[in-house]
């Protein structure tokens, strides 16, 4: 891209990035950002790509203070602009593979029967996981590539967030009405804008030097 984002860029955004503990609730993400960072999510890659996941968009206030109780009482799900939950899809089936081998059809202009040496790969895949019991568990570390890609497009636009694993899924689950839907709620994430008298806005981040944590080989 000739318009790449210069490096110095990424590094201050992601220093100026940090775990928000209060949100203004006053403001709210403009329509253009907040396009931009649900198309984040839908970019993000996963294995196959198999894209095993839903993305729960919730700005309703109710809704909000329902998660908030859900939420170990933490403030920022009511708080924030916008309170994403990641959810996964359980026991990954063909029916799946195949809607997804339909879209990839579509999209590179090829009939679905061209796909079949991928879809046995896919199933056999499957397959192998679900015989070891680990379906699930691959599925659902897939949620967090989504969570990383999602919170650094926001740094980079300039809007906090706060990932949060301290919430009840079951809870989420119910709430939401994703009982009986195959999709189970896994994180979640608040994002907006943080509230100017955040202490922990200016407390220094504490990170291990580059030498300690990475080995050029």
């Amino acid at each position: 891209m000739s318009d790449s984002l210069p490096p110095s860029r990424l590094v201050a955004a992601l220093n100026w990035r940090y775990a928000v503990k209060k949100f203004d609730p006053t403001r709210m993400i403009p329509a253009e950002t907040w396009t931009a960072l649900e198309q984040a999510l839908v970019l993000t890659p996963s294995s196959i790509g198999l894209q095993p996941w839903k993305f729960l968009v919730v700005t309703t206030p109710e809704v909000k203070v329902r998660l908030t109780a859900a939420s170990y009482r933490q403030s920022q799900a009511a708080e924030c602009s916008h309170f994403v939950v990641f959810t996964v899809r359980q026991d990954l089936d063909a029916e799946h593979v195949d809607r997804h081998l339909a879209r990839m059809a579509e999209v590179r202009g090829v009939t679905v029967e061209s796909l079949a040496k991928f879809r046995t790969m896919t199933m056999g895949n499957l397959e192998r996981a679900r015989n070891d019991g680990t379906l699930d568990t691959w599925q659902t570390h897939q949620i967090y590539i989504a969570l990383g890609q999602f919170m650094a497009s926001a740094a980079v636009l300039g809007i906090d967030t706060c990932p949060m694993e301290g919430i009840e899924p079951a809870k989420f689950d119910e709430i939401l009405g994703l009982q009986g839907t195959g999709y189970a709620t896994v994180v979640a994430c608040a994002a907006g804008y943080r509230w100017p008298e955040d202490k922990y806005a200016t407390t220094p981040k504490v990170r291990f030097k580059p030498e300690d944590v990475i080995v050029r080989v």
